[in-house]
């Protein structure tokens, strides 16, 4: 079987054989509009950032929410080949002091849970889980998961855009508005961004509701720049009762220990 050497990486990180057959005689390419560029490579347009802070704001204004992600990433073997791995994520959240995160993909099963007091990690297939003690919300938990345990949420992004101390729109070296877009259905403003080592896309729902409806990334330290995809369908209005983000290990499940990075 052959080695990885990257993957696309994600904000996010959900850890995750094809062949393609080229036909003898080339196949016509689509005449495709030239997306607008924006005005100079290190420009970031005010309007992209104020799409991308109003989105942010509107996130943070959901007392709870459910969303599935499908997901499409890719591995790159060490000789250079893309190899794509799909997957399906399904959060419920309630902020600030909940969350139950379920990834499914083609190579691994993960469970995330935080009810306020404890976050714990399950393997279904393996049965494994461990648990650790959390701070009360979500935000200070995300912290103490990806500075002590070296663990990131998929799609963690989403709920820290508008963190100060990350200042995630310092980091952009350019940013504009591609155009409109359908996204399943759903009339989106379509947004590109460049930071120092990726490029990033977003589509964004038109009008009073400004949710994330599509999601791109390329990783641009790897000169075979492999993708993360997430189409992403929300419930903004979900019912969730307290025991959504309480985890219940069965009979045979067994507790294992994370490693702290502080050790």
């Amino acid at each position: 079987m052959k080695k990885f050497r990257n993957a696309a990486s994600l904000l996010i990180g959900f850890g995750l054989s094809c062949s393609i057959a080229y036909a003898a005689s080339p196949i016509p390419k689509p005449v495709v509009p030239a997306a607008k560029p924006p005005a100079s490579s290190s420009t970031v347009e005010p309007g992209a950032t104020q799409a991308l802070e109003r989105m942010s704001a509107y996130l943070m204004s959901l007392p709870t929410f459910e969303l599935k992600a499908d997901t499409v990433r890719d591995l790159v073997t060490n000789d250079g080949q893309r190899l794509q791995v799909g997957g399906v994520s399904r959060y419920k959240v309630h902020r600030p002091n909940g969350f139950q995160i379920d990834v499914d993909t083609d190579f691994m099963s993960r469970r995330y849970y935080f009810d306020g007091k404890q976050f714990t990690v399950y393997a279904p297939k393996l049965d494994f889980y461990a648990t650790v003690s959390a701070p009360p919300t979500i935000r200070e938990t995300l912290g103490v998961l990806r500075d002590k345990y070296a663990i990131e949420v998929p799609l963690e992004d989403l709920f820290l855009w508008n963190d100060a101390k990350i200042n995630r729109a310092a980091q952009l070296k350019s940013g504009y508005l591609v155009g409109s877009a359908m996204i399943d259905g759903v009339a989106t403003d379509h947004y590109a961004f460049r930071e120092a080592d990726k490029d990033w896309e977003v589509w964004i729902d038109k009008g009073e509701h400004p949710l994330p409806r599509k999601l791109v990334i390329v990783d641009r330290t790897d000169s075979a720049h492999p993708s993360y995809e997430a189409r992403l369908t929300w419930n903004a209005n979900p019912t969730l009762v307290a025991s959504d983000f309480k985890f219940k290990p069965g009979a045979d499940a067994k507790a294992i220990h994370i490693a702290s990075l502080d050790k």
